[in-house]
């Protein structure tokens, strides 16, 4: 990772350095360019034709250099974006990696902090431990070894706080060395622990043995301060080895990085050479040759050469010097690699010390480990031995202890074995990898030592070579120096050029920028003609027939056309030459062209499969337009070559009448024929370039025909045939407009799917609205609401609005005011250049007047005088245009105030528009939580309802699934749509969190509520008379439930009509916003386009004000020609005004010489000066007015440009201050709605909680009362189970009521006729009972009817119910389904946000281009600045040179005069001294003639030879005088030549400047022509019809003539153009100068402004912390909120869930209640039917007792008799007794029958009952289980008891069925038999009757004594046979012992 970083930063620096250094050469570039700018001109040749040349070579220069920068250009934007991308690229994994590092980091402490806690704790237990064992075996014999251990805790190094990404990847390497550090330490503390434990349980067991033992722990002490000791080293040594590897690295890689810099140098060294020697190999043998030569001229000239030969010896002696240097630095890095060697070493041998030491190490601590073993098993042994006892009476007590003990110990001992042995192995692992790794970590670095070696003797044998090189190199290395000298200057030309290439190449990119965009504009224009287009072609179809026929016409019509072009290629036959070159570049195109070509048709062939029809209409179509193109293209190429003729023509004619003119101009002047040449020249490129253009157009339509051609071959193979060369050129326009046709095809395609589109999206919203429709009736009051709102703001807008107009107008004031102020600066300037016109008329007036004679200086006087008057009179101009200045500076101040408080005004309007808006916004947010607090009341009633219904019809299962199902449901729905109005703030997701446990409590309160009413409505349900109030309830709430379904339906669409409309607000605002800013960027390109447009007003002015001056130039030129006749040419005139101007400096010069003039001129020249000294005193003075204005002038500028800088630097710094205004006041209102929204959201949640606080309050008191009602039903029913119990013991008693009187009533007497009288009425009985049996089945099968029925009709209700949940599903389903489209609608919205949010990203991103553009402008701005100092440096310190030249060119000037006149001096001198010996050798002459004696001849000769040398003195005098005038004059000449020259230079230089603007204006004009000519022709081709190419055919002849006609108003217009140009020139210099100026004012305004800038940027960095710190802490508040109400929310849900439990609960008991209470009916019934039954019975027993009064039963004294003599002897008399008793003998007539002897009383028995009885032997009544002690009990008791168990009938239970039975969960009858549950049965001495269930319940009661059975069914008699189980008894209730059967028969036995 850490390689790959760097190899990313040093790529970024790379590129980012390769990016500098092309800012860099740019900046340069620029220099040099501007520098060229001023310096242009330099090279200047005489003709134009050179010129020309010069000119078309720089051209060609250009554009090479030109296209190479456009090249380098697009190689540096791929460069940039790649850079670009790389830099995104690293910065996204930099950030993925550190957060990946960060969470390493984190995740590595937490395991540090957990493994130091359990380290802390298992060393705390480790004490616990050992304490305990040394307490165990030593007491205090062994603590310091403990403690010791205890005390070692290891150091731990990091620090746990990481900060950031500063982490370096050592750290995290050391972190996780320290985890795995620590993992050991735990693990070896764990196995210590479990080691002493081990040794306290053994301590424990075996207490013997204490020495030994102490030994034991003492060596085990010592093992583990050896361990500790070891691991101690080990950590030591490894850290001791990571530190050594890691210096060893950090060497390693210092020293390979050095290495392969040396190398790269020496490489990069290398080739530099290299390509010098290349390079130079050529020029080094042309440079030898000149060597040669310079040294035989230096052998030559001894005494120079040894000069050079010396500094030649010096030379080479610094370069060996330098070599040695570098020899002694190469040693010195030599010798510090070999130096590192020997470190590394040593090191080496160090790290094998370190290893052998380790291994020695380890060879101990296995030995210890081996002893430590052998210790172990010293001490098992002996503990297995003193296991053993010495007392026998204990181990036999203990021996079962003791071998449990022993098998847990020895488990104990081999998980000890196992554990050491494990620990071993992993030593032994751990010191082998640790030796493995160390060994190859040796091995590798021997390896890198001994590559570095061999790396090192490549590198000393490369240095020696290369150094022998170097020598060679270093020689070769001077002379390229030079011819680097050379290419750099070069270099710096063409960046120059280059620099100038690239300005125009940006403003040629703007302008296509801007064309694009034209182009976008027509293309949508053209798309919506083409549709029309395509409506109009349907019905064209009928209309192809007419157009055939046309076509032929065409036809012939192009024939001739095509004669006409045969004629115009004749013409251009020169221009064809250029064009065929222009098409062979077009064929490669057309190539390209064609492949694309033949691709899209391979797609519409593919298409044309598919639609045939419309390729049916497409054919049409191309039929119709290619007629049109043809006949538009033959008109446009017949116009095209007319006007081309005619501008041929009126070039023709206007070259002739040029050469006619220049004929003339030649017999004038010479100056006039150069000005006439270069006026030409001008013309014939501005026709060249006219040419060119019709070259150009001409092949445009030659490629458009060319296209065509191609295109249509089948349909113009006959046209083909016919036509030559320009066919291709047709077929070319075809091709290209098929192109253009199909391209057209597939954006109408694209459209056509962007249309569907947005008809779908059309489609959503229509359907978005009519779901809002319906929402919308609630929204009227709000809007009317609104409506009153925006009608007051409607107010306030109305008054800004007229309040902006007024300052609008006074805005408009302050414009004409500045107009006017501009206008009178202009006046001003014109009044000033007037001046100085004036006053150097003035200078050249008083040069006249002093030159010339007295009579002309009248006229002077008068022109000074008119002269000092218009000064007067500008003065008092200047003071009122002062007054007018200051009073429009008050007029502009209080325009400003003015301004300053519209601002405030606005602001103050804004402000109450957002409150405005903000109060809007909170009245929206609570009329939408109402309709929501609506919503969800209906659907929570909805909710009541449908379980209210469910829980009417449902079964107990079908209750409980559903109860649960809806409680799911309800949440689900609740969640559902929580989601669904789910908003992203943060906040808001933790109050919906609340919200929803609210929500969830409101459910389980409606559910508790819903319970309550089933409740109370299964109360009710027990009163039958409430049952039809029920079923009208539930129908009335079904009604409620359809028209509440209706309502949920439509809220639910309301809720997200709701959502959708805040999130359509939301985006209208978002949309507001983004136009807003849109408007902003707009207002601000206006505000920069009527600034431009002003400068350009300004610039105009100033260009007429210079026209105006040099017009007034020409007149007072004109003037002044005419007062001086003398001079009569206009060569002279010209040559007249540059000796004027020098006159003035030669009268300067004049004034020294007048020492020497005055000897000359005495007397005339005493007036002339004087009127000269008052003359030069006015013009002192006038220019010192002059001055004054000036600099008065140049202060007020420089105020006005102040004023204008300030004003512009307020406006951009309040419009920036006003952006970050509204973004902050929209920061604000969002943050404030933010806020206010949860304020209001938490004042609903508390009013929400505290009414669902009173819900539950009333709900529990609910609760208890319900819980009361329940209490008081279950009482009701215990008192009905006790009536009912009570009915069934009074049948018993009257059953056995009516068996005692059957017993009592049978007399004594057994008579035959009554006993058949009994069998009679007994069938009958029998009878009767039959027909009850068959009544009580019918009763039954009724029952089951009814039970049927009832099954049914809870069948029909099922079906009822799962109809009902069925639809239940279907809406549930439905909702589903708009839940979904809600959803979709909502990704929709958020995928639109995301667009919006991509759209405002990209403006953003376009804003900051914006900026790093304005940022790039400002700079070059800047250098601009720097540049015009340099400039203006650089002209001052020339305009010094050339003052200090002219100067010395004075002073050289007097020298040579002053010279002049010595050597005139020094020639009279000679002349005299030739004289005086000329008069010598006469006097010696005169002497010789005196001696001769010739006197009178002598005086002769001595008065002519004095004559003669007068005259030569007065010769010499005059050819001096004449001599000195001609050198004078020559001088003036040179001057006056001179400054020709520079005129003549200064004329070239902005000749070329005019060709330059000429040409710019030209390629501008050419442009905007094209786009012209191109959207003409677009809309041509687009609007043009069938009907209307005839009309275009007639009127072709005369467009051709109005183009001839309007391509010479061109050439006019460019001629004038020219001209202006010529004027614009000197403007533009004015303009330079004043920008330049006004460059310096904004840079000084730029630096204030970036001192504010900052200032308010640390203002808004302060304000946005201070409020991030307010945010942050609100946002902690309201956590801490948001936590709190969720501990509440979970506390609140676990009551509710016990509440729900309760429920359930409650509910199941209500279930089995209602099951109890249908049980309770039946048994009523059944009661009821029994009660009956009883009744009839009773009366039949009434009947059967009055009939059998006196009556005994046969077969009861028979039982009786036999029993008297089956009962014992002693026991005989009770029989007796009894006997009488049953007989109605009283006591003492039985005691008296006793008494007496037996004999009598048992013979009279025997006698009387003899035969019957004696033979049967009945079988005794077998004995139940219940009586045991039977046997020892009397007769009569038993008897007694027989007669209880056989009078006490038993009701047969009731029928129940096994469905309703099992519920009860009763083992037998004890609930059946209608008796209590209660201890009731205890009492009852037959419990254990009621077992069997299977008993018949409909057999009626009957007596013991009326046999069911005959007697012949059964062997013996009734009274003796058991008790079948097949007859059902009931249980009697305790009755007192007094009521009882028993105790009557106890009565009878008494009496």
């Amino acid at each position: 990772m850490a390689s790959w970083l760097g190899g990313l930063g040093s790529g970024l620096g790379q590129s980012l350095g390769q990016v500098g250094d092309s800012l860099s050469s740019l900046t340069g570039q620029i220099s040099s360019f501007t520098k060229d700018i001023l310096l242009e001109g330099a090279e200047e040749v005489g003709d134009a034709a050179t010129e020309l040349h010069v000119s078309n070579s720089r051209l060609r220069e250009i554009e090479s250099i030109n296209a190479a920068q456009k090249l380098e250009n697009d190689r540096l934007k791929k460069v940039c974006s790649d850079l670009e991308e790389k830099h995104e690229a690293a910065e996204l994994q930099i950030k993925q990696l550190s957060i990946e590092y960060r969470n390493q980091l984190q995740q590595k402490e937490v395991e540090i902090s957990h493994l130091k806690a359990r380290q802390n704790a298992l060393q705390e237990q480790l004490q616990k431990v050992q304490t305990a064992a040394q307490t165990a075996q030593l007491g205090a014999g062994v603590l310091p070894a403990a403690t010791a251990s205890a005390s070692y805790v290891p150091e731990v190094r990091h620090s746990s706080g990481f900060e950031g990404d500063d982490m370096d990847f050592g750290d995290i390497i050391w972190s996780q060395q320290e985890i795995n550090r620590l993992s050991n330490e735990v693990s070896r503390l764990e196995s210590e622990v479990d080691h002493w434990k081990q040794i306290a349980v053994s301590s424990k067991v075996q207490g013997t043995n204490d020495a030994e033992q102490s030994e034991i722990c003492k060596l085990q002490n010592v093992v583990k301060e050896l361990k500790q000791n070891l691991s101690q080293e080990i950590d030591e040594h490894q850290h001791e080895l990571s530190v050594l590897q890691d210096a060893h690295r950090q060497k390693l890689v210092e020293l390979s990085r050095r290495h392969r810099e040396e190398l790269r140098e020496y490489e990069e060294r290398i080739e530099e050479l290299e390509n010098r020697l290349q390079q130079d190999g050529v020029s080094t043998d042309a440079v030898d040759d000149p060597k040669i030569t310079e040294q035989k001229k230096k052998a030559q000239s001894p005494d120079g050469g040894q000069v050079e030969e010396l500094q030649v010896v010096k030379d080479l002696e610094d370069e060996i010097r330098k070599l040695n240097h570098q020899l002694s630095s190469a040693k010195a890095e030599n010798k510090n690699l070999l130096k590192e060697q020997e470190f590394a070493k040593l090191e080496k041998i160090q790290i094998a010390q370190d290893y052998e030491k380790l291994k020695s190490d380890f060879d101990a601590l296995q030995r210890s480990v081996a002893e430590q073993d052998a210790l172990l098993k010293e001490q098992k042994q002996p503990q297995s031995k003193t296991s053993l006892p010495q007392d026998v009476v204990s181990l036999q007590q203990a021996l079962l202890e003791a071998e449990n003990e022993i098998a847990r110990l020895s488990s104990l001992n081999q998980g000890l074995e196992k554990e050491l042995t494990s620990a071993q192995h992993k030593h032994e692992n751990i010191l082998s990898s640790n030796t493995e790794d160390q060994n190859s970590e040796i091995n590798q670095l021997r390896q890198d030592l001994e590559r570095k070696e061999h790396e090192l003797d490549e590198s000393i044998a490369e240095r020696e070579t290369l150094i022998a090189e170097l020598e060679e190199l270093d020689k070769q290395n001077q002379e390229a120096t030079q011819h680097m000298i050379t290419l750099k200057e070069q270099l710096s030309k063409q960046h120059t050029e280059t620099d100038s290439i690239i300005k125009q190449l940006k403003l040629d990119i703007d302008c296509e920028r801007k064309k694009v965009s034209e182009l976008e504009t027509e293309k949508m224009k053209a798309i919506k003609e083409l549709d029309s287009q395509k409506e109009k072609l349907s019905h064209c179809s009928y209309a192809l027939n007419d157009l055939h026929i046309t076509k032929q016409q065409l036809q012939d019509n192009i024939k001739d056309l095509q004669e006409q072009l045969r004629k115009a290629h004749e013409c251009n036959s020169q221009s064809k030459k250029e064009i065929e070159e222009l098409q062979q570049r077009l064929k490669e195109r057309e190539e390209e062209l064609h492949v694309s070509l033949s691709k899209l048709t391979e797609k519409s062939n593919e298409e044309s499969n598919h639609t045939c029809q419309d390729l049916i209409l497409k054919d049409r179509e191309v039929e119709i337009a290619k007629l049109q193109n043809d006949v538009s293209e033959n008109k446009r190429i017949n116009e095209d070559l007319q006007k081309s003729l005619s501008n041929l023509r009126i070039e023709n004619g206007k070259l002739m009448a040029a050469i006619e003119e220049l004929k003339q101009e030649l017999s004038d002047a010479i100056s006039e024929k150069k000005k006439v040449h270069l006026e030409k020249d001008t013309l014939v490129e501005a026709l060249k370039m006219e040419k060119r253009q019709l070259e150009s157009e001409l092949n445009e339509t030659e490629k458009r025909l060319l296209e065509q051609a191609r295109n249509y071959e089948k349909t113009i193979e006959d046209l083909s045939k016919a036509r030559s060369m320009d066919t291709s050129a047709l077929q070319l326009e075809h091709e290209r407009l098929v192109k253009l046709h199909q391209e057209k095809d597939f954006k109408l395609a694209e459209l056509k799917k962007t249309i569907e589109q947005m008809e779908l999206d059309h489609q959503e919203t229509k359907e978005m609205l009519t779901t809002s429709l319906g929402g919308q009736k609630q929204l009227t009051d709000l809007i009317k609401e609104k409506e009153v709102f925006i009608e007051k703001y409607k107010n306030q807008a109305l008054q800004a609005k007229q309040e902006l107009e007024e300052y609008m107008k006074v805005s408009k004031k302050q414009d004409v005011l500045k107009q006017n102020l501009e206008e009178k600066d202009r006046s001003l300037a014109v009044m000033k250049e007037e001046n100085n016109h004036l006053k150097e008329e003035i200078e050249r007036l008083k040069d006249q007047q002093s030159r010339s004679t007295p009579v002309v200086e009248p006229k002077t006087l008068d022109i000074i005088i008119e002269l000092e008057s218009e000064v007067t009179q500008l003065k008092v101009i200047k003071s009122n245009l002062e007054e007018e200045i200051k009073v429009l500076k008050n007029t502009i101040e209080d325009q400003n105030q003015a301004t300053v408080k519209l601002q405030q005004s606005l602001q103050e309007q804004r402000k109450e528009i957002d409150e405005s808006k903000l109060q809007c916004q909170q009245m929206n947010v609570t009329h939408e939580r109402l309709f929501l607090e609506k919503d969800e009341e209906i659907k929570n009633l909805q909710k009541t309802i449908e379980q209210i219904k469910t829980q009417l019809h449902k079964e107990r299962q079908i209750i409980q699934t559903d109860a649960s199902d809806l409680f799911q449901e309800t949440k689900v729905q609740t969640l559902n749509g929580e989601n669904g109005n789910e908003k992203h703030d943060l906040s808001k997701a933790e109050i919906e969190r609340l919200v929803k446990g609210i929500k969830e409590r409101e459910m389980e309160i409606k559910l508790l509520n819903e319970k309550n009413v089933s409740l109370s409505q299964q109360i009710d349900q027990l009163s039958k008379d409430e049952v039809g109030k029920l079923n009208r309830i539930i129908q009335e709430k079904d009604l409620e439930i359809q028209a509440l379904n209706a309502r949920v339906s439509s809220a639910s669409y309301r809720q997200d009509v709701l959502s959708l409309q805040q999130q359509l607000q939301a985006y209208v605002l978002e949309r507001e916003q983004v136009l807003a800013v849109l408007s902003e960027k707009t207002r601000e390109n206006s505000q920069l386009k009527t600034e431009y447009r002003n400068i350009m007003d300004m610039v105009a002015a100033k260009e007429a004000a210079l026209v105006r001056l040099q017009e007034e130039n020409r007149r007072l030129s004109n003037r002044s020609e005419n007062s001086s006749q003398e001079m009569s040419r206009e060569t002279i005139q010209n040559l007249s005004r540059i000796i004027r101007e020098k006159d003035i400096e030669i009268d300067a010069l004049s004034q020294k010489c007048q020492t020497l003039l005055t000897v000359l001129q005495t007397s005339s020249t005493g007036a002339d000066n004087g009127a000269g000294g008052v003359n030069s005193n006015q013009f002192e003075e006038l220019l010192q007015e002059r001055d004054k204005l000036k600099q008065q002038v140049k202060k007020m500028e420089e105020w006005k440009q102040q004023v204008i800088t300030t004003v512009q630097n307020m406006q951009h710094e309040s419009a920036h201050l006003q952006e970050e205004l509204h973004r902050l006041q929209a920061q604000i209102s969002v943050e404030s709605d933010s806020t206010s929204r949860l304020q209001v959201d938490y004042n609903g949640l508390i009013q929400s909680y505290e009414q669902n606080e009173k819900k539950l309050k009333s709900f529990s008191q609910e609760l208890a009362q319900v819980q009361h009602s329940i209490g008081q039903l279950y009482s009701t029913k215990d008192l009905l189970l006790s009536k009912l119990d009570l009915v069934t013991p009074s049948v018993a008693t009257a059953a056995t009521v009516s068996q005692l009187s059957g017993v009592q009533c049978s007399p004594p007497e057994a008579l035959s006729e009554e006993s058949k009288l009994l069998q009679n009425e007994l069938e009958q009985l029998k009878k009767k009972l039959q027909e009850k049996d068959s009544t009580i089945r019918i009763l039954q099968e009724n029952n089951q009817r009814l039970s049927d029925s009832v099954a049914t009709a809870s069948e029909i209700e099922r079906k009822s119910q799962e109809g009902t949940e069925s639809e239940m599903r279907q809406i549930k389903e439905k909702h589903d389904v708009l839940q979904k489209s809600l959803r979709e609608k909502d990704i929709l919205i958020k995928s639109k946000s995301d667009q919006l949010l991509s759209v405002s990203e990209n403006l953003s991103n376009k804003e900051n281009e914006n900026e790093l553009l304005k940022q790039a402008v400002t700079n070059l701005k800047e250098r601009n600045l720097i540049l015009e100092m340099d400039i203006r440096k650089l002209k001052e310190e020339n305009e010094k040179i050339v003052a200090r030249c002219r100067e010395k060119e004075t002073e050289f000037r007097a020298l040579q005069e002053t010279n002049m006149q010595f050597s005139m001096m020094l020639k009279e001198k000679e002349f005299e001294s030739h004289s005086m010996k000329e008069k010598a050798l006469a006097f010696e002459k005169l002497l010789k003639d005196k001696e001769q004696g010739k006197t009178g001849e002598l005086n002769q000769l001595l008065n002519e030879v004095k004559s003669m040398q007068e005259k030569a003195v007065t010769f010499q005098q005059e050819r001096d005088q004449v001599m000195v005038a001609l050198k004078q004059k020559q001088m003036e000449s040179s001057a006056l030549q001179s400054e020709v020259q520079h005129l003549h230079e200064k004329e070239q230089r902005l000749n070329q400047e005019l060709e330059r603007l000429r040409n710019h204006l030209l390629e501008m004009e050419d442009s905007y022509t094209r786009e012209a000519l191109a959207a003409e022709d677009r809309e041509v081709k687009l609007r043009k019809k069938v009907l209307i190419l005839e009309e275009k055919l007639a009127s072709s002849s005369t467009a051709v003539e109005n183009a001839s006609h309007q391509a010479s108003l061109q050439v006019e217009s460019l001629q004038e153009q020219l001209n202006l140009v010529s004027k614009q020139r000197d403007e533009t210099m004015l303009q330079l100068t004043i920008s330049q100026d006004q460059v310096k004012q904004y840079a000084l305004s730029l630096a204030n402004l970036q001192m504010v800038l900052e200032q308010f940027q640390q203002e808004e960095k302060a304000m946005y912390s201070a409020e991030l710190e307010r945010h942050q802490k609100q946002s902690a508040e309201w956590k801490k909120k948001a936590e709190n109400l969720e501990e509440k929310v979970v506390s609140l849900q676990e009551s509710l869930e016990e509440a729900n439990a309760a429920l359930d609960a409650a509910s199941r008991l209500t279930e089995q209640l209602d099951i109890k209470e249908e049980q309770i009916e039946e048994l009523k019934k059944e009661g009821e039917v029994r009660r009956e039954m009883l009744e009839d019975m009773q009366n039949k027993l009434m009947n059967l007792m009055n009939s059998t009064e006196g009556k005994v039963d046969k077969l009861l004294m028979r039982n009786l008799f036999i029993g008297h003599f089956h009962t014992p002897k002693n026991k005989r008399l009770e029989v007796l007794r009894l006997m009488g008793s049953i007989l109605g003998l009283k006591k003492e007539e039985l005691d008296q029958l006793l008494s007496e002897e037996q004999r009598g009383v048992t013979r009279w028995v025997t006698g009387w009952l003899g035969g019957g009885a004696g033979s049967k032997s009945v079988p005794s009544t077998p004995l139940r289980p219940t009586h045991q002690n039977i046997f020892n009990s009397s007769f009569s008791e038993l008897f007694v008891k027989f007669l209880e168990t056989e009078s006490s009938p038993s009701l047969p239970p009731p029928k129940l069925s096994v469905h309703h039975m099992k519920p009860l969960g009763a083992a037998g009858t004890g609930k059946t038999s209608s008796t209590p549950p209660n201890s009731q049965m205890q009492d009852s001495p037959v419990s254990g009757m009621g077992r069997r269930p299977d008993a018949n319940p409909f057999l009626a009661p009957r007596s013991a004594a009326v046999p069911l059975i005959t007697p012949a069914s059964s062997s013996g008699h009734l009274l003796m046979k058991p008790i079948s189980d097949a007859l059902p008894t009931f249980t009697p209730l305790p009755v007192s012992s007094d009521a009882s059967a028993g105790a009557v028969l106890k009565d009878l036995l008494k009496q």
